[in-house]
């Protein structure tokens, strides 16, 4: 064979052998090792359902992929990876320094990684903030300006104004004010929306009414607000306050204001009674006219006990909650009602503040898990209420949840993954101290804080509006 054939015919084929080593060193990155992922799990990503991949990199934020590589690697298939769920209503009022590490551990064990108390707070929110953050977190913490307080130590408007606005000042993530407990006039709550307005934070509302009479009048007070204020107004529970026997009325005012350009949001919790305490003014005389029970429909909470007109009069002097029968609040013509319209959310108005059996209720272990169960039950798709246990509430704190409430490359990485098959809460009337089923992992700002039915991290932050 002649030189020059036999170059002709070999060239090509080296050529050939030599190429895989030449694509690989031209321009070859070699894929990045991320501290954890998450594979394999079903996600709602770009306005569809998908198989992902989820990685968490140093800096604690999410990296979406397929085939991504962790050092710590853990399967998920046929899991959900959710945002983690944000609680705008949490409750843990009572002695927080001593009771917020049983109250954060059944927000986490219900999927919550961010509980933020947006119902009452603190009347001192600076010095609440600096001293729970020298404390170790499973979850992320806020407080809102709790005007009741504010209201009790202060006795002239002007001074209650400039205490309010130094909780703006100082990092506040709303102010936040209970019309029914403490009757207020509407002149003094617009000063106080006003203010809410001028930091751009939000007028959390408990309405003046619970009555069948005149429950949409607080609603129409709330609309006042909104429209004198300019100020974004969120209507706590109102399905327990203000559209309990008018549902569809109360939703269409709320319809009506947004589409007249002001902002307004509420939010309901998945269950068909309330609870609460017996000093508070809903069992003032008449009581049993206004919600057509009586003394032996009451429980008292952690317990099974049932109360008779001797023990109403003894209770009443005392901090006990007492829970109404179920169904007071009919699910159908409420909750579900509510659920369809994109300014209603999830927000508990509650949480575990001591073991065992606590006088609290079942919603502050429960809530997040009944109510992903419940929206099953009633054919309502997965992701709208993902949607408002995460994103949804989590855009009403501005600019302290950035980054959290969603799934996206960069995120923070706060993330539940549960099982659809058995997500349900567990929690009870006579036994409320109890985990929900179907969690199966909790992060928070990138660490494990619940796994395997264990608490791991304790990784929490504080969420703060400056």
């Amino acid at each position: 064979m002649k030189r020059r054939t036999f170059l002709q015919l070999s060239l090509p084929a080296l050529a050939a052998l030599e190429l895989p080593a030449c694509t690989r060193t031209v321009g070859y990155v070699e894929p990045q090792t991320l501290p954890l992922v998450l594979h394999n799990g079903k996600v709602f990503y770009k306005g569809k359902w998908q198989i992902l991949d989820v990685g968490i990199d140093s800096a604690g934020q999410l990296r979406l992929g397929n085939q991504l590589r962790g050092i710590e690697a853990i399967n998920v298939s046929g899991k959900i990876v959710s945002p983690g769920f944000v609680d705008v209503l949490a409750d843990n009022a009572i002695d927080p320094e001593s009771t917020y590490d049983t109250f954060e551990k059944y927000k986490v064990t219900d999927g919550v990684t961010t509980a933020l108390q947006m119902h009452g707070g603190s009347a001192d929110c600076g010095e609440y903030y600096r001293r729970f953050s020298k404390l170790p977190h499973l979850i992320n913490f806020g407080v809102s300006t709790f005007v009741m307080a504010i209201r009790g130590q202060a006795g002239n408007v002007n001074t209650r104004k400039r205490l309010i606005e130094k909780n703006l000042d100082e990092g506040a993530l709303g102010v936040s004010h209970s019309l029914e407990y403490q009757p207020t006039p509407f002149a003094e709550v617009l000063e106080y929306a006003k203010l809410a307005r001028k930091y751009d934070r939000p007028l959390f509302l408990h309405l003046r009414y619970s009555s069948r009479e005149q429950e949409l009048d607080g609603v129409d007070e709330a609309v006042r607000y909104a429209k004198e204020s300019g100020a974004h107004v969120h209507i706590d529970h109102l399905h327990s306050t203000g559209g309990t026997f008018h549902m569809e009325s109360a939703l269409d005012r709320i319809r009506t204001a947004n589409g007249e350009g002001l902002s307004i949001t509420t939010c309901v919790y998945p269950y068909s009674y309330w609870a609460t305490y017996l000093y508070n003014r809903r069992f003032d005389a008449g009581w049993q006219q206004r919600y057509g029970i009586s003394f032996n429909d009451l429980r008292v909470v952690g317990s099974s006990e049932r109360l008779t007109p001797q023990s109403f009069a003894h209770y009443r002097k005392s901090s006990t909650l007492v829970a109404v029968p179920e169904g007071v609040m009919p699910l159908e013509k409420t909750v579900d009602v509510a659920l369809k319209e994109p300014f209603c959310m999830i927000g508990s108005d509650g949480g575990i503040q001591f073991e065992a059996r606590a006088n609290c209720h079942p919603r502050g272990a429960a809530c997040f898990s009944t109510a992903i169960r419940h929206a099953m039950e009633i054919k309502m798709p997965l992701e709208t209420i993902i949607e408002k246990m995460t994103t949804l509430p989590a855009s009403l704190v501005k600019p302290g949840m950035k980054g959290r409430g969603l799934i996206e490359d960069g995120a923070i990485a706060d993330l539940t993954v549960f099982d659809p098959a058995n997500i349900r809460g567990n929690a009870t009337v006579e036994n409320p101290n109890q985990f929900s089923s179907g969690i199966d992992l909790v992060l928070v700002n990138g660490k494990i804080a619940f796994k395997d039915k264990k608490l791991i991290a304790k990784n929490g932050m504080a969420i703060r509006s400056r």
